[in-house]
């Protein structure tokens, strides 16, 4: 049985304002976070993420107002990340509203992080975040793919697609795969990377990187996503939820 589409709407926060840039640089504002979520919302996304792009210790207290404000006005479901690096980041976040939270930076440093969650909230709190990119330099993975932390600009030689099974097996509901070469450029999602992972992962599995119109949203599902997220197109009115719905169902694709 086929599992019906989620187009899920991403808004990276820094200090309580949305931003948005190429390649996690050059970040310029694109809003308020609770107006956009409940515009998002209205619009029909199934999903809002939060991104809390500065992570740090005044980032995520704001992180922490920003879901409670949203939680009370908008009524589809929140992922939260950026800066969760214990069970109890989480049980904050749970608690101030959000449905699912991603973790990240310190899952790689404490892979054990990832079972621990998992076992005290359960697999569907939980989506784990892998920013990669293609290996370049002296880096070399099997799969031609590595893990970068702080928004791409850091090396982890740590083999990306291995790194997304380990982190389903360990206890991960979900995997976030965001290429870093793709971020913000609207030249369309990293497809090969998407079907390489898609192939040794079998829990859902969210595209993320690179939107630019309509098409790159239907050939992401093709290439094995359950679920399609974007920002700078919806952010700027490039594309709205429900346009890229339409796209979905037009190529055949059962979306929520």
């Amino acid at each position: 049985m086929s599992v019906a589409l989620r187009v899920i709407a991403c808004l990276d926060v820094n200090a309580g304002r949305v931003v948005k840039g190429v390649n996690f640089a050059d970040l310029r504002d694109a809003g308020d976070p609770v107006e956009l979520a409940r515009r998002y919302g209205a619009e029909g996304a199934d999903e809002i993420t939060f991104l809390d792009v500065s992570a740090s210790v005044e980032g995520r207290a704001t992180m922490v107002e920003v879901v409670e404000r949203t939680a009370v006005e908008v009524f589809v479901p929140l992922t939260v990340g950026g800066g969760v690096r214990s069970v109890e980041d989480v049980d904050r976040l749970l608690r101030a509203g959000a449905d699912k939270v991603g973790v990240n930076t310190a899952a790689i440093g404490n892979p054990d992080l990832i079972a621990q969650i998992a076992q005290r909230f359960g697999s569907q709190v939980l989506v784990l975040s892998v920013d990669a990119r293609r290996v370049t330099g002296d880096v070399h993975t099997d799969s031609g793919y590595e893990v970068t932390t702080h928004g791409g600009q850091r090396s982890t030689g740590i083999d990306a697609v291995e790194w997304a099974r380990r982190g389903a097996e360990l206890g991960a509901g979900e995997i976030l795969l965001n290429s870093m070469d793709a971020d913000g450029t609207t030249e369309g999602f990293d497809l090969e990377m998407l079907a390489d992972v898609r192939r040794e992962v079998s829990v859902p599995l969210i595209a993320s990187g690179g939107a630019g119109t309509a098409e790159h949203f239907v050939a992401a599902a093709q290439a094995g996503a359950d679920a399609v997220l974007a920002a700078s197109v919806f952010h700027f009115g490039t594309l709205t939820v429900g346009q890229v719905k339409d796209a979905l169902r037009e190529a055949g694709l059962t979306v929520r």
